[in-house]
């Protein structure tokens, strides 16, 4: 029988699990700030991700706005921040 490492065995486990969808979230939010700014951060109210879908919520209209134009690029971003297609969709809200 093959030896697995724990980090080989926990990504597994991930990848199978309900539990992806939220440690993404909590990853996107980690590196938000980096990726976007301090300014956009700032202004960002709520970031969740639901079926590969990110949703970004923020009551500023002309951040929204901005957000609209650069659906493509966040989905980049974020996408090789995490190392995987983990965006197909952006919806700001």
């Amino acid at each position: 029988m093959g030896e697995i490492s724990l980090q080989d065995a926990i990504q597994q486990f991930l990848q199978q699990s309900r539990l992806k969808s939220g440690i993404q979230a909590v990853r996107i939010e980690e590196v938000w700030e980096q990726l976007m700014g301090k300014t956009i951060a700032k202004y960002t109210d709520k970031i969740q991700i639901i079926n590969h879908t990110l949703y970004i919520t923020s009551s500023v209209a002309p951040l929204k706005n901005e957000l609209l134009y650069q659906k493509e690029n966040i989905i980049v971003r974020i996408n090789e921040a995490l190392g995987e297609k983990a965006v197909r969709e952006v919806v700001i809200k």
